[in-house]
């Protein structure tokens, strides 16, 4: 059973940067594999970025790739998601997602979501 609680969204400007966190309750957190995907109002979830249980993989999507990094840090079952050169297109609400599978990419792997942080980038 795992809780997870989005933060650091907010309003910025394109060029900005913005690091989001989600915190994580359980006992086994350094098990799961975590993800970051967003949605933007009438569009479909997208993933965005994942990192698996034991910090050796990461992945991403083709639109954030070299502005994104995603990270976690176990002793703290916290994982980050640092936005770099951020564009309007960004803007979307981030959920922060778990999976027990160790690592994933699509939203079905998933069974653990948060309840999003909205990442508003102006132009």
């Amino acid at each position: 059973q795992v809780q997870l609680v989005e933060s650091g969204g907010g309003l910025v400007r394109a060029g900005d940067s913005l690091r989001l966190s989600c915190a994580a309750s359980g006992r086994t957190f350094s098990r799961y594999g975590m993800g970051w995907f967003r949605q933007a109002p009438g569009k479909e979830r997208e993933f965005v970025a994942s990192i698996n249980n034991n910090d050796a993989l990461t992945s991403y999507a083709d639109s954030v790739r070299g502005r994104f990094t995603v990270s976690r840090d176990n002793t703290k079952n916290t994982v980050y998601l640092r936005m770099n050169s951020l564009k309007v297109e960004d803007t979307a609400v981030y959920y922060c997602a778990g999976t027990s599978r160790g690592f994933g990419i699509r939203m079905t792997e998933y069974e653990y979501w948060g309840q999003g942080t909205q990442v508003t980038v102006s132009v």
